[in-house]
């Protein structure tokens, strides 16, 4: 456990080799937490991998399970200060961030707001942090899964429009009702599942209560509040990342990080790479989104720039 303030501690783990390229991964959500495949995506020859859970999910203290866990100091803003101190607790000068979906919105403004600390970037299922984003996730795909939706619909009181979803499902969150606020997390959980992996059945862990009503009560947390990103502003910031070498791998269908959001980003970042997996949508299980994430990984720790 590192402790990094307001009550926070964040736990963390590093893997491979000790001596090889730093590289930091920022799990997705934002809540969801580290999983020990995720470091399937690195040589552990060749890399020191850091997996660390950020506030509130995972191993890290005081967990958002906890209705009395105070979420008004879990913001964007904290989660990059936490990056950057464990960065400074561990000793590396630069270290390659890899993110996936919420994490590479995250890995973005951390790479904005402390491009020095940063040797080279990997991220996959790539978000921009823009409003659009938000809204595809909680209208724009309703029509692409009509019986997921109305159960999602159906979580809340019957006069609240599609419009307010996300803020009805964080109010729901808060109830002081034990069971309103569970039922709330298992509909609001079953929502994301489906939409983001519809043809397969969410892991033990997803199913977990304690899980549910973490991460849903984050994610409703930073989506009502636009991540407290500036509409547009990674992608106005992006130049200044010119002199971090990156690859931007996005699934050719991915339904919650649509194409045209890493073709974007790629576009503002000079010098970033576009890798379009055929066929693929938003999860890494996939054997194209875990070959493509794990070539880009290779040809980052060949190019001999990372720092320890």
């Amino acid at each position: 456990m590192l402790g990094v303030g307001d009550g926070n501690a964040i736990c963390w783990e590093t893997s491979g080799n000790p001596d090889g390229v730093p590289a930091v991964v920022l799990h997705g959500g934002p809540g969801s937490g580290c999983t020990p495949g995720m470091r399937r995506f690195f040589d552990p020859k060749r890399y020191r991998i850091v997996l660390f859970d950020q506030r509130g999910c995972g191993r890290s203290r005081p967990h958002a399970s906890d209705p009395a866990t105070d979420l008004s100091v879990n913001k964007t803003e904290y989660l990059i200060r936490d990056i950057e101190a464990l960065r400074d607790h561990l000793g590396i000068e630069r270290w390659l961030i890899f993110g996936h979906s919420w994490g590479s919105v995250l890995g973005s403004a951390y790479a904005e707001r402390h491009p020095q600390s940063v040797s080279h970037a990997v991220l996959a299922g790539v978000g921009t942090g823009r409003r659009a984003e938000i809204d595809q996730l909680y209208r724009g795909l309703a029509p692409f899964y009509p019986a997921a939706w109305a159960r999602f619909v159906a979580g809340v009181p019957k006069d609240v429009p599609d419009f307010d979803l996300l803020e009805a499902y964080r109010r729901l969150l808060e109830d002081p009702d034990a069971a309103v606020r569970e039922r709330a997390a298992r509909a609001f959980s079953a929502w994301e599942w489906a939409s983001a992996a519809p043809d397969s059945p969410p892991p033990p862990h997803w199913l977990d209560p304690a899980f549910q009503l973490a991460r849903s009560r984050i994610v409703t947390h930073y989506f009502t509040h636009g991540c407290w990103i500036d509409d547009g502003s990674l992608l106005d910031r992006a130049g200044l990342l010119c002199d971090i070498p990156a690859i931007i791998v996005n699934g050719e269908f991915d339904p919650l990080a649509p194409l045209r959001s890493a073709e974007a980003l790629v576009m503002a970042w000079p010098g970033a790479e576009l890798v379009i997996v055929e066929g693929a949508g938003h999860t890494t299980a996939s054997d194209g989104m875990t070959d493509a994430i794990v070539a880009a990984t290779d040809r980052m720790a060949g190019s001999g720039s990372a720092s320890i």
